[in-house]
């Protein structure tokens, strides 16, 4: 769904007059170089330079700014910390991109409740840290979370290492406060319970900023763990780590976070930050569980016996919150230190059914070989997250385009085995071509009556996430169900 070309043409001086009163002192960013600041979020593979960029300080002034986008047919883009992975916040060339960075100012912890109202620009882990004094924290927390901001979290329905136990976002936000493209503030949900009326709650969360604006929101807080408990375990074969995490669930545990890095991934933080990891393993796992002591204890050593069953030769157990820490350092560290690999890095985000994890990563591994590119594996591997990264350098000739390719092929993986071409990344600008594997013709046109509701002349966020139909014919995925050809009313090319 894109902008009409109309719309395109509507961002005039007297638009830009209008705009500039709708917003605080430097609220607008018309120089190039500032505007560069904008043309991409933290999947630099894509960039666009956004038409201007507005900073609103006020939930009034996102409203202002959104009727003024509706009367004069101006696409908008809304962004928070810019640290999506998915090309969700991509500009749009002629359109406005919406910095909600500065509604940082509401942050209120009613411990009572164990609620916070918490502004879209606030950062995930401020909340926590507000929290804490309480006894309470936040349980989404993305890698991100120094730095993304709450409202960004919802538009791409966040998770992070602890939603095997706790959810994602949408399983922690009780209310939300949305601006439509006509101005009109709408709240979703109750911080009192449940709310009448159709759960629209729900529908945000991973909507991508194409039905509305989240300018702020309730979310649930929980109490800290009475006790807490972190196992490594390493594994002389990848296949026997993912075999391992399928056992652990279907014993019934549930931990707070299960999290698989392959050999290279090791091997890739253990040269960055030299703390004696093992690099000799096919695999490490980490396992974090809480609860009550005798929880705790007594789930540890059910999932110790299952782990050396399924062929660990490396195990670790930390108690004390500093080896905790430790342990987590070689998790936290993954991404940054395969990064130093390569001129450039696609982080993939698909899900698949964890009994089938062992045979995703053996194809995957398949795959590298076959497309002659490296892959780095590191999963939210309870809940069947993959994140893939895949290195390559775009200063060569094809290389780029290669990497592209086996990113889609991991991603047609994913729904070949039973998953999904998102676990908490979102569509954005990158899986837009994915969704016509995923999706049929009338699931598609599905979404598209939702945007057209909330959006009926495509101005928010346009491009993104719902693909037309005719692309989907065009590029040749079509998604096959039950044996009979898709959109069979569309040409074939």
């Amino acid at each position: 769904m894109t902008a009409t070309p109309q719309a395109e043409a509507r961002m005039t001086a007297q638009f830009l007059q209008a705009l500039v009163a709708c917003l605080p002192a430097e609220g607008l960013v018309l120089d190039e170089a500032g505007r560069r600041a904008y043309e991409c979020d933290a999947l630099t593979l894509f960039r666009r330079l956004p038409g201007v960029v507005a900073i609103p300080e006020e939930i009034a002034q996102v409203q202002a700014i959104l009727r003024l986008c509706d009367d004069y047919g101006v696409p908008v883009v809304a962004r928070g910390a810019g640290t999506g992975l998915s090309g969700g916040a991509l500009p749009h060339a002629e359109g406005v991109l919406l910095n909600l960075s500065r509604l940082d100012a509401t942050l209120e912890i009613d411990p009572d409740r164990r609620l916070a109202r918490v502004g879209a620009g606030v950062r995930n882990l401020a909340i926590s840290q507000a929290a804490a004094p309480h006894g309470l924290y936040f349980a989404p927390d993305p890698s991100s979370q120094v730095a993304s901001t709450l409202g960004g979290n919802i538009a791409e329905n966040a998770g992070g290492v602890h939603c095997l136990k706790y959810g994602l976002t949408v399983n922690n936000v009780v209310a939300a406060t949305l601006i439509t493209i006509d101005g009109e503030r709408l709240t979703l949900g109750s911080p009192l319970g449940e709310a009448p009326g159709l759960d629209l709650l729900a529908l945000i969360h991973g909507s991508e900023g194409l039905l509305g604006v989240v300018v702020e929101a309730w979310v649930e807080l929980l109490p800290l763990p009475r006790d807490k408990r972190v196992l490594l375990a390493g594994f002389a074969e990848v296949t026997d780590c993912a075999e391992a995490v399928a056992a652990i669930i279907a014993a019934g545990v549930v931990p707070a976070g299960l999290e698989l890095m392959d050999r290279a991934a090791v091997v890739a933080v253990e040269e960055m930050v030299q703390q004696g990891w093992p690099c000799d393993l096919g695999a490490l796992l980490i396992c974090e569980l809480d609860g009550s002591a005798a929880e705790v204890t007594a789930q540890s050593e059910r999932v110790t016996a299952l782990l050396k069953t399924h062929g660990a030769d490396h195990l670790e157990s930390a108690t004390d919150p500093a080896e905790q820490a430790r342990i987590w350092s070689v998790r936290k560290a993954a991404f940054p230190a395969i990064a130093r690999l390569a001129p450039d890095t696609l982080v993939m985000d698909g899900s698949v059914p964890r009994r089938r994890l062992a045979a995703v990563l053996t194809r995957i591994i398949a795959l590298a070989e076959a497309y002659g590119l490296r892959v780095f594996n590191t999963f939210h591997a309870g809940d069947g997250n993959i994140h893939p990264v895949i290195l390559f350098d775009s200063r060569l000739e094809g290389e780029l385009e290669r990497a592209e390719s086996l990113g889609q092929a991991i991603l047609r993986l994913c729904v070949e085995e039973g998953g999904s071409i998102t676990g908490e990344h979102g569509v954005g600008a990158e899986k837009v071509d994915a969704m016509c594997d995923q999706f049929s013709a009338a699931e598609l046109r599905q979404f598209e009556a939702i945007k057209a509701a909330f959006d009926p002349r495509g101005l928010l966020n346009p491009g993104k996430l719902i693909p037309t139909l005719n692309r989907c014919a065009e590029l040749g995925h079509l998604h096959v169900k039950d044996g009979r050809f898709p959109h069979p009313e569309l040409p074939r090319f």
